[in-house]
């Protein structure tokens, strides 16, 4: 194969197709909150009695959550070619949800302010393809996760509509991978940190509050080990690493908060 057929063939290797399938799972994620929310908020109009009426006066709220979230990965290429003409990239071509628990603490700092920390568990996984641009050759890898997480969120409420209180929150999110490593193409670091933004409602019920939320995660760190002395002598394998300059992480995450 000469250069000019490998240039063409490369050429034709679809870009991040899980970035379309990112976008659609976050539209339609915040398109049904958004409906979530506006629905009980009309219904409200109906109705005479206001549940737990004093619930936001209180200084600190505790609860738990539980949900769901969807990883992706996010790789830029440093054009490395091997010394027999390969060329590799990756990608996660789909996704496969994971779960979440976590517990939550709240101090409220003011009528529409509240100081959110929410420590947990996520466990999920996500499926890396690697191929060879000038070639054939295909390789995967199923990067399971078992993080303990540590969201810190400021949540900016509106005002109350009858029973139903929409909010949007911004934080900061550090991540903390336990899952055992092993020796696998690629690696990733045991830290990680995000910038999160999210928006949710919440719902007063008769004996609790019942927030569902949304939330979108932005990794801010390189999660490749570039450094792989486990793999010297097996170059077979650490060309994967080779070719790659950075790898960022991200997450969507739903979840449903009660206090």
């Amino acid at each position: 194969m000469n250069n000019s057929d490998r240039h063409k063939k490369f050429q034709h290797i679809p870009t991040r197709p899980a970035s379309a399938i990112f976008r659609r799972a976050l539209t339609a994620a915040t398109a049904a909150l958004m409906l979530l929310i506006a629905f009980p908020a009309s219904a409200q109009h109906q109705q005479k009695l206001e549940n737990r009426p004093y619930a936001d006066l209180k200084r600190w709220h505790l609860g738990f959550s539980v949900g769901m979230h969807m990883q992706d990965l996010k790789f830029t290429h440093n054009g490395y070619v091997t010394d027999d003409g390969q060329r590799w990239v990756a990608e996660v071509p789909g996704y496969s949800p994971g779960f979440c628990v976590n517990v939550l603490g709240a101090l409220r700092l003011h009528k529409y302010f509240e100081l959110r920390l929410s420590p947990g568990m996520y466990f999920g996984n996500k499926v890396v393809h690697m191929m060879d641009a000038y070639g054939e050759a295909t390789q995967k890898q199923d990067v399971k996760s078992a993080y303990v997480v540590a969201p810190l969120d400021l949540k900016i409420s509106g005002d109350r509509l009858r029973n139903a209180r929409p909010y949007v929150i911004a934080g900061v999110m550090g991540t903390f991978d336990v899952s055992k490593k092993r020796s696998e193409f690629l690696r990733f670091n045991t830290f990680d940190a995000y910038l999160s933004l999210g928006i949710g409602c919440d719902f007063y019920l008769p004996f609790f509050k019942l927030n569902p939320e949304v939330k979108f995660c932005f990794g801010l760190t390189d999660m490749l080990q570039h450094k792989r002395p486990d793999l010297a002598d097996d170059p077979e394998m650490i060309k994967i690493t080779d070719s790659l300059k950075k790898v960022k992480s991200s997450m969507i995450v739903i979840t449903f908060n009660f206090e």
